[in-house]
């Protein structure tokens, strides 16, 4: 039997919240300079200066705001990898899939209570739930984690070569 190796990338959408956020940043921001050059009006010389670490803080802050999410299977191996306005890279999550309790739709009635039981959720999806939202429960790092992500197709049809029918349960 061949390696196995899929990778899919999902883009967080921009929501309200989201908008309200960066909104915030800039506002905070806008503050943070009056406010020093009120507070400090002897040090009105670094005023450029300290306008100008603002707004590159602010361009930092809202540049990271812009999330992906890849997801890489490997030979019954998932990864979950963030990447930050398309140039850094963290790995948020990996584990076997064969430990995985329960892989179904989060919006599964049948197994609500099973996908509930968990100590923390964490959401790796584009936050908008859609028929390829799926949750799963794992125990990872010594916690009791609900995982959410959004697999493709060709992502459920890989994780099914390694879970039971018992584990997952494909939306129908």
């Amino acid at each position: 039997m061949g390696d196995v190796f899929k990778e899919q990338m999902v883009k967080k959408v921009h929501t309200g919240r989201e908008t309200a956020i960066r909104f915030g940043i800039v506002a905070l921001a806008i503050v943070f300079v009056f406010a020093f050059a009120l507070i400090i009006p002897f040090a009105q010389g670094f005023l450029p200066f300290l306008g100008l670490a603002v707004a590159f803080g602010v361009y930092v802050l809202i540049s990271r705001r812009n999330i992906e999410y890849e997801y890489i299977f490997t030979n019954g191996e998932l990864d979950i990898d963030v990447i930050y306005n398309k140039s850094r890279r963290k790995r948020l999550f990996s584990s076997s899939v064969k430990q995985f309790e329960i892989m179904a739709h989060v919006e599964d009635a049948d197994h609500r209570h099973a996908l509930s039981n968990a100590s923390k959720t964490k959401d790796y999806s584009t936050g908008i739930v859609s028929p390829n939202t799926y949750a799963f429960i794992t125990s990872y790092e010594g916690e009791r984690l609900k995982i959410i992500i959004e697999p493709n197709d060709m992502m459920i049809k890989a994780f099914s070569t390694v879970l039971t029918p018992r584990k997952l349960h494909k939306k129908r």
